[in-house]
């Protein structure tokens, strides 16, 4: 996961404070300031010395910074850097940090390549969106494709132990995981966050499904959700395939009633087995969130399309079918 750190020289406590306040991965300081922030937050704190800030003025400057790199230097690139010898380093090199004096050049740091840069080194002048970067540049893993899944079967499935992902994030509407009984057909299972008159809304919690599903995670991971623990990380989509990281505070298994949900995008055909109660949704094209109680043939739900082919959750390319 990309790294945000927080550059404060000239050094200021409140801007310190703000940086640790807003997630950033670690600060940068000068040396003798080190100790006194340590003390602070249990994060990084780095001595603005000891990590060079290199101008890439001409050809010669990206060969110096690449051999460098290479040799487990840590530096950063002064902000005024251009595209393309950036893409030159990630092409070649790990540990690439980028300099950000805007949230519009995070924007971009973490967009070079599709990948980005390894590290974006946010600069004083951008304090005030520090809450935006650490959640558009470090949260956030991009897109995913979401695709219009037509419902063809919905049946009982008898008792299963269901797994419920309470996270330590709050959940909108529209909101939620990706899990299927394949890592290449999953179904954008919405969060809680809606009420009715005998459950209150719990907005922290997706109601994924059985113990075997995969679960989609950061980084184009899978793992099943009977693998997840306190502290686990997962992927959290919305209807726009817009994408954050959350961290799992607890996780609830039960054996509850289970259905069998069936869907067609084209002719590619996924299932998933979710609990049999009405506060349990998948999420319609429209973003709204849908009971699988309510469920009938011919009714869309949003689903993620993607290659069968995972090991210990890694993509590989294999021959294999799942149904």
């Amino acid at each position: 996961m990309r790294t945000v750190l927080f550059k404060c020289v000239p050094y200021s406590k409140e801007l310190v404070t703000l940086a640790l306040e807003s997630g950033v991965d670690g600060v940068i300081v000068p040396e003798k300031e080190v100790d006194s922030v340590s003390g602070l937050s249990r994060v990084p704190v780095l001595a603005a010395e000891k990590i060079a800030s290199v101008v890439l003025a001409e050809k010669k400057d990206e060969e110096n910074v690449r051999d460098r790199l290479k040799q487990g230097e840590q530096l950063s690139l002064a902000r005024g850097w251009e595209i393309i010898p950036v893409e030159n380093l990630l092409a070649q090199c790990s540990g690439v940090w980028l300099e950000a004096g805007t949230i519009d050049e995070a924007h971009v740091a973490s967009g070079i390549l599709e990948r980005g840069a390894d590290g974006i080194v946010v600069l004083p002048e951008a304090a005030h969106a520090l809450k935006m970067i650490v959640a558009d540049c470090k949260l956030s893993q991009g897109r995913e494709n979401l695709e219009k899944a037509v419902i063809t079967r919905v049946e009982e499935a008898g008792l299963g132990h269901r797994v419920c992902v309470d996270t330590m994030t709050l959940m909108h509407t529209g909101q939620g995981m990706l899990t299927g009984n394949s890592s290449a057909f999953t179904f954008l299972v919405h969060a809680e966050t809606e009420k009715n008159e005998y459950v209150a809304a719990r907005p922290f919690r997706v109601n994924a499904g059985a113990v075997h599903a995969y679960a989609r995670l950061p980084e184009d991971k899978t793992c099943y959700l009977e693998e997840l623990r306190s502290g686990s990380r997962v992927l959290l989509v919305d209807a726009k395939g817009s994408t954050t990281v959350a961290t799992v505070g607890r996780v609830k298994t039960e054996v509850r009633p289970m259905l069998l949900i069936e869907a067609k995008v084209g002719d590619t055909v996924g299932t998933v087995f979710l609990q049999n109660a009405e506060t349990i949704r998948l999420t319609s094209p429209d973003g709204k969130p849908i009971s699988v109680v309510s469920l009938r043939p011919g009714d869309e739900v949003l689903c993620r399309i993607d290659e069968a082919g995972r090991h210990f959750g890694m993509r590989i390319k294999e021959d294999i079918r799942e149904v």
